[in-house]
């Protein structure tokens, strides 16, 4: 399987506090079953806006580190960026990065209120020849309010990311909900972790596995915990299941 939301640069962001806990990340990952993990450290401006540069650096150092101790785990760049308007620049100048120098562009959006002319930002991206990830939708109050929010967004080829814990309710019953939803209506193309912490989320994966098997087929996670991440490391086109309108139900 392949991360592709991660958080493992030690003190760059909220993620992981130190290199020890970034080297029992990595194996915890490879033990759940991981060989590729995607760094995705939060770009926000003002906040967290540690470079290209500085986040590479920093990467080459944990690659070593994780090969002296025999770590069979293969790393690779990105960010995470806090949706802004400023987005494309701040890709163009290697400030925030895309998913390994792709055209993919992993971002989140505002837990509780949705964010005015979002579209506008999409069709900068769009028009720039970057292509839209957004991380975890089942989190925002807007989407477990409406799930069929994000129909508007696929029909303009934004792609969607889960993260896994959400399947066992660790985001909450409503975001456990959601992402049952989403996931069997095609609105999701990928799966992360969004790991912060160890003796988290990356122990719980046989749990986890286990739940997704009862909303999905096989066939359906590997695409979206194997192929589909594969693919944005390559930088190649990645084929997506026609999304259905969720219709609503008397007992959600």
């Amino acid at each position: 399987m392949i991360d592709l939301h991660s958080h493992i640069i030690p003190e760059i962001d909220d993620g992981s506090r130190s290199i020890s806990e970034t080297m029992q990340l990595l194996k915890e990952a490879e033990e759940a079953g991981f060989d590729k993990v995607i760094s995705t450290s939060h770009y926000i401006q003002n906040q967290f806006e540690f470079d290209e540069v500085s986040r590479t650096q920093f990467l080459e150092i944990i690659k070593n580190g994780a090969k002296d101790l025999g770590i069979n785990v293969e790393l690779y760049l990105g960010s995470e960026i806090y949706v802004t308007y400023e987005m494309a620049e701040l890709v163009k100048q290697h400030k925030a990065s895309t998913i390994n120098n792709s055209k993919y562009v992993l971002f989140e959006l505002p837990m509780k209120n949705e964010i005015p002319n979002f579209k506008n930002i999409l069709y900068v991206l769009l028009g720039n020849g970057y292509l839209p990830i957004i991380a975890h939708p089942e989190r925002y109050e807007y989407v477990k309010e409406d799930p069929n929010w994000l129909m508007q967004y696929l029909e303009i080829g934004v792609m969607f990311q889960a993260n896994y814990g959400s399947i066992i309710g660790l985001y909450g019953k409503q975001a456990q909900k959601t992402v049952k939803k989403l996931l069997k209506n095609n609105m999701i193309h990928f799966l992360g972790s969004d790991v912060h912490r160890q003796e988290t989320i990356y122990k719980r994966m046989p749990e986890i596995l286990e739940e997704l098997r009862k909303t999905i087929d096989e066939k359906t996670l590997k695409r979206l915990s194997t192929t589909n991440p594969g693919l944005v490391l390559e930088n190649k086109p990645i084929y997506t299941e026609m999304p259905k309108r969720i219709k609503n139900s008397f007992w959600d």
